[in-house]
């Protein structure tokens, strides 16, 4: 047996085994045993203190990490008026969504965002912790005040419009990643939001390529999906919404057709799996093995916000278990639909066994 695997057994067997007693194990000297260890380290196959070996890693969710304000009206929304509401609050934010529905999925995942040094970011961490969601690779920014969304519900559990102050990501950079790369590379996948700053966003996409590490992208808005470098070789999956496809592959999309076009353009670009969400019509989805059109399942609105996370994060949980991207689909339609019901921007209901009987259920 090779040194190499020598180590990682004796990694394997004692995380926090030193480098000294390494030394006498595989008979080296023990810079010779840093030296392996470093090229571990950088391949991403081990990570940190204690040795975290690649298997026990997780899914990386990097992106939006904020505190969603829903403010709810039981009466028609008159515009340039006063309108009564209820105000609550929530944690949310892409990233942070996706990360806590796949730990309630049984998925090890953690999250890679930033946070201003404030109450809002405190509970933020906490109460994602809380979900179990690693939360050791945040950046906390002390001068920074940490993100908000505040969206304004219907009678209908509809948002009429959305306000979002997202100003700290723009204190990410690149340098910062670098910083963080054998984690990233040690992890299963990536997920990503694009609410980091573009040149963020493109080195991302290609570092992953290069490291074959798998990489999700969901691209938020129709303003941040020209974030997105003209080329998206080496992502496994994008899943935009009508708006979002339409800034992507540069037609308007009026019919389910037209999504078969658009995703033909956005494959182009070199994205292996596009998923349309098409909110109350359902799904699209293509790639060079299957496509297809997905209804909705039925289910009561109580309120849209989150249900759009809860689909790409049960869709990837599907392809990642090696499921048809048909399959995925239904399973990120059931997560939809769970969210739908509550109105909290992660269902505390979404469980592996419920998307599963869900999807028994419609099909």
């Amino acid at each position: 047996m090779d040194k190499e695997k020598q180590i990682l057994n004796h990694i394997r067997m004692n995380p926090f085994i030193s480098q000294q007693e390494l030394s006498s194990k595989v008979g080296l000297s023990r810079p010779a045993v840093a030296n392996y260890i470093a090229n571990l380290t950088r391949r991403g196959e081990i990570q940190g203190r204690a040795y975290i070996l690649r298997e026990e890693s997780s899914i990386v969710c990097i992106g939006g990490a904020n505190t969603d304000r829903k403010a709810r009206t039981n009466q028609k929304v008159r515009l340039y008026s006063s309108n009564p509401v209820e105000i609550t609050e929530a944690c949310g934010g892409v990233a942070r969504n996706f990360a806590e529905n796949l730990s309630r999925l049984g998925c090890n995942s953690s999250l890679m965002t930033c946070v201003g040094d404030d109450k809002e970011g405190n509970w933020i961490l906490n109460e994602t912790k809380s979900q179990g969601v690693n939360v050791s690779q945040v950046w906390v920014l002390p001068t920074e005040r940490t993100g908000t969304f505040t969206t304004l519900l219907d009678i209908t559990g509809e948002s009429i419009v959305s306000m979002a102050d997202m100003n700290i990501y723009e204190k990410i950079t690149t340098s910062m990643f670098e910083e963080k790369w054998s984690y990233i590379v040690s992890s299963k996948a990536v997920f990503l939001d694009t609410n980091i700053p573009k040149e963020c966003v493109s080195f991302l996409i290609k570092r992953c390529t290069e490291e074959n590490v798998p990489i999700y992208i969901d691209p938020v808005s129709s303003a941040k999906a020209r974030k997105l470098p003209f080329r998206l070789d080496g992502v496994e999956l994008l899943i935009p919404n009508r708006e979002e496809a339409e800034v992507l592959a540069e037609i308007k999309i009026d019919s389910i057709k037209d999504c078969k076009s658009a995703c033909e353009k956005i494959q182009q670009r070199g994205v292996q799996k596009v998923i349309i969400t098409l909110g109350d019509q359902g799904v699209y989805y293509f790639s060079s093995e299957e496509s297809g059109h997905l209804p909705p399942f039925k289910t009561d609105v109580v309120d849209v916000t989150g249900a759009g996370d809860a689909f790409a994060s049960c869709a990837i949980y599907g392809i990642m278990n090696e499921e048809s991207l048909c399959s995925a689909c239904q399973l990120g339609l059931a997560g939809a639909a769970l969210t739908l019901q509550t109105e909290e921007s992660s269902s505390s209901v979404l469980k592996p066994e419920k998307i599963h009987e869900l999807v028994k259920q419609f099909s």
